[in-house]
């Protein structure tokens, strides 16, 4: 019995340490920016069309992430107050950006639009509070 706590107490232990080195990712429904999609794009596999929208992270774990990003979660594209679009967002600490991208990340409190792959695809990148989301929205058909 005492050895089951002791095993529970240090994952606790361990686990909030991890957390803290991690960065800190809001548990629910946040507010992360807006951004201009110079043109339609595929956004959870459906037209996400050229416009401003308001990025918002949702509470809704996405698949296990990849190494060096804390998580993965679905964001919604909002315009005139209504969710227009969905897809996963990748959350990666300051101390780990480097390793996952290699452009310059944008200043704490401001958002990018990238062309990746020969302008193809975009990459949406918002940097809130030093914790950076990446989303990957491929071309329209």
């Amino acid at each position: 019995m005492k050895v089951r706590w002791l095993v529970a107490f240090l994952l606790a232990a361990f686990t909030g340490v991890a957390a803290a080195q991690q960065g800190q990712v809001p548990t629910t429904e946040t507010a992360l920016g807006s951004v201009r999609i110079p043109r339609t794009v595929k956004a959870d596999g459906k037209d996400l069309k050229a416009g401003t929208y308001q990025v918002r992270l949702t509470a809704q774990d996405a698949a296990p992430p990849a190494v060096g990003i804390i998580r993965e979660r679905w964001v919604e594209f909002v315009q005139g107050g209504k969710v227009v679009g969905k897809e996963i967002a990748s959350i990666v600490t300051a101390a780990d950006i480097k390793a996952v991208a290699e452009m310059k990340p944008p200043a704490p409190g401001t958002s990018r639009v990238d062309g990746l792959k020969g302008s193809e695809y975009l990459r949406v990148w918002i940097n809130k509070g030093g914790t950076h989301y990446l989303i990957n929205l491929p071309p329209a058909a």
